[in-house]
């Protein structure tokens, strides 16, 4: 079994994991939540997860649960690589 059955292909493992951050952060008072989930993102995923995780956004955001999506602003999107 996947880490994630719900989901699959390229970014399931990357949904999977900012649905499990998100799934700690919603223990916290909402406000906190979403920035602590976009500080985590941003301070741990390199570069290339948060190209990623962009695709994933860019394409509608599927499978993200909603923290993920009300933190996804405050997320710093890298440049891509020329």
């Amino acid at each position: 079994m996947s880490l994630n059955s719900h989901h699959e292909g390229p970014h399931a493992k990357l949904i999977y994991m900012a649905n499990q951050i998100a799934k700690f952060m919603e223990s916290k008072p909402h406000a906190e939540g979403v920035d602590l989930l976009a500080s985590h993102i941003n301070d741990f995923w390199e570069p290339r997860m948060r190209i990623q995780f962009f695709e994933v956004i860019d394409a509608g955001g599927a499978g993200l649960r909603p923290l993920v999506l009300e933190a996804a602003p405050q997320i710093k999107r890298p440049a891509l690589a020329a």
